[in-house]
């Protein structure tokens, strides 16, 4: 048997890594599961419901007795250092080059397993929480564009006049894209959808939009694993100036560009937000990670002057689009979890087996030392460390002070050109 925790996140995220049917499912499987008390509130999924799932519903976690801390929200270097040595942490952890987290966690001899790593083989497809998270992304997205822009969506057809479909624009076609496209086709809009890899085109026409072809060669924006690479400066220049006509005349902008663990790569500039209509809108997906639009601000409705009459455009920075969809995102990503957890149980025993592609593609630590995707060490071992103190079990340690929350932005890349980083991706 082993003790599975569930922590409540930190405001304002709503998700939850346990949710009660997957409790109930570890529960038979034999082991102890831990939840916090609120923790799945916001999700629709009260204490009550833990309880009659089997979980053990507490105050606060004593992150001594876990075994495996699930969580959604990047841990604190301060929650690592509670943890018992050999414990693990399965959730997303971006950035991934944080070193006063890696070096917490390897100080206390921690596995932890990032999803931002998980390969992109077909066995894995079950345990993509980026994909099912991009999933609701794509389709929040849309919504809340559609509630902004001050016309239609659809094409409508009236004694009045005749109004004709919004024009959308998507940038990235991976999963939050194509949901992005086939939810603004389910509302009735006209969309167009551009991405450097070549085999997005097909994938875009697939879902009923229009694909803008930019004139890259392949060579040019495929990279390794499947993902966009990065563009010189040449083939980023070429690749605004063709899209700029098509941004200009679209109602609304969608862009879904990604790298996972690291800054999102800067694709339209505020002039390009400038030259689109009043009333305009447009909604970043990677405003948390750095944005894809200049003009771009998590959390935030930023109104840009528009260059072609009086009015302006707006530009939404979604800080988190799944957790404005807390009950499905969180299904989602409970199932991705308890399908990793199949993987480090072995006769009802804790196991970690980097011989298993995907466990150590998750390890960003183990065994005191910073894994590599193949799961050999790239630094070496942490000097051992007195056992940390004991904590209290009314310490609230899923809610550290401000000051140790983790910022979603990598201090290696602040201040970087990033006109030359496109990635497309699974986002």
């Amino acid at each position: 048997m082993i003790t599975i925790a569930a922590p409540r996140e930190p405001s304002p995220e709503t998700r939850v890594a346990l949710v009660p049917d997957i409790v109930s499912a570890l529960v038979r499987a034999g082991h102890r599961v831990l939840v916090e008390s609120g923790a799945g509130a916001a999700s629709t999924h009260p204490d009550e419901a833990y309880t009659a799932a089997g979980a053990e519903v507490v105050p606060a976690i004593d992150l001594a007795a876990v075994d495996v801390l699930a969580h959604v929200t990047p841990l604190p270097a301060t929650a690592f250092g509670r943890l018992r040595p050999g414990a693990v942490t399965l959730g997303l952890e971006s950035p991934l080059d944080d070193d006063e987290r890696l070096a917490a966690a390897n100080a206390n001899r921690l596995t932890v397993l990032a999803f931002e790593r998980l390969p992109r083989t077909s066995r894995a497809q079950s345990m993509d929480v980026l994909s099912s998270q991009a999933l609701a992304a794509g389709y929040r997205c849309v919504l809340e564009a559609a509630i902004r822009l001050p016309r239609f969506f659809p094409l409508a057809m009236t004694a009045a006049g005749t109004v004709p479909p919004a024009k959308v624009v998507v940038l990235g076609i991976g999963v939050a894209g194509l949901q992005a496209i086939a939810t603004a086709k389910r509302l009735g809009a006209k969309v167009a959808a551009n991405d450097i890899r070549p085999d997005s085109a097909e994938e875009a026409r697939s879902v009923g939009a229009t694909f803008i072809d930019v004139g890259l060669d392949a060579a040019e924006g495929t990279g390794t694993g499947g993902y966009a690479r990065a563009l010189g400066s040449s083939a980023a220049e070429r690749q605004q100036a063709a899209l700029a006509p098509h941004i200009a005349d679209a109602d609304v902008l969608i862009t879904t560009a990604a790298v996972p663990g690291h800054r999102a790569p800067l694709l339209v500039t505020a002039a390009m937000v400038a030259a689109m209509r009043p009333g305009s809108v447009v909604v970043d997906l990677a405003a948390s990670t750095g944005g894809n639009v200049e003009a771009s601000r998590p959390g935030e409705d930023v109104r840009v002057p528009s260059s072609r009459g009086a009015g302006e455009v707006t530009v939404v920075g979604l800080a988190s689009a799944p957790s404005d969809l807390p009950a499905d995102a969180s299904r989602l990503y409970a199932k991705n979890v308890a399908n990793v957890l199949a993987l480090l149980v072995a006769d009802g025993e804790l196991v970690v087996p980097l011989d298993d592609d995907i466990v150590a593609g998750l390890a960003l630590t183990h065994e005191g030392v910073t894994r590599d995707r193949d799961g050999a060490p790239v630094a070496p071992p942490a000097a051992p460390v007195a056992d940390a103190a004991p904590v209290a079990p009314e310490t609230d340690v899923t809610t550290p002070p401000g000051a140790d929350l983790i910022s979603p932005v990598s201090p290696d890349t602040a201040g970087e050109d990033r006109t030359t980083s496109y990635a497309g991706g699974r986002r």
